[in-house]
């Protein structure tokens, strides 16, 4: 899995590198936690099924 990840960063407004701050294997499958380096915007993605950035757009 990488360790960076493309993504649009709403507190600053455009795309922004983000970096993979934690992971762990659930029942689920394995949960990601992603944060943005240049603010404290930070997301959860689940096996590409759940995606917390989403409830934020």
């Amino acid at each position: 899995m990488s360790l960076e990840l493309e993504h649009y960063c709403p507190d600053c407004g455009e795309e922004r590198v983000f970096y993979r701050a934690a992971s762990t294997t659930l029942h689920l499958g394995t949960k990601v936690k992603w944060h943005c380096p240049d603010c404290d915007y930070g997301f959860v993605q689940v096996d590409g099924v759940i995606d917390t950035s989403e409830a934020d757009a």
